[in-house]
């Protein structure tokens, strides 16, 4: 498939591959660049949000279970 870059160097993702690649709306993708083989990489990234509602108090166990999450997630994205 063919894209155009628009004035902003934006690319518009052909509704085939968005349905491929079940990529949504407001969903991140990760851009990768192989500089050997000249291409560019497009990965859906899946990360799994933590968030805390402003205002809620929060447990010690909780605020550790979320760190816990983001470490794991970062280990597994970095291998």
């Amino acid at each position: 498939m063919r894209v155009k870059v628009t004035r902003n160097f934006q690319i518009t993702i052909p509704a085939e591959v968005r349905e491929k690649l079940n990529i949504r709306e407001g969903e991140y993708v990760d851009v990768t660049v192989d500089e050997k083989e000249g291409i560019i990489i497009l990965r859906p990234y899946r990360k799994k949000w933590t968030t805390v509602t402003l205002g809620k108090r929060i447990t010690q166990e909780e605020i550790d279970k979320a760190i816990e999450e983001v470490v794991g997630d970062f280990m597994k994205s970095s291998t």
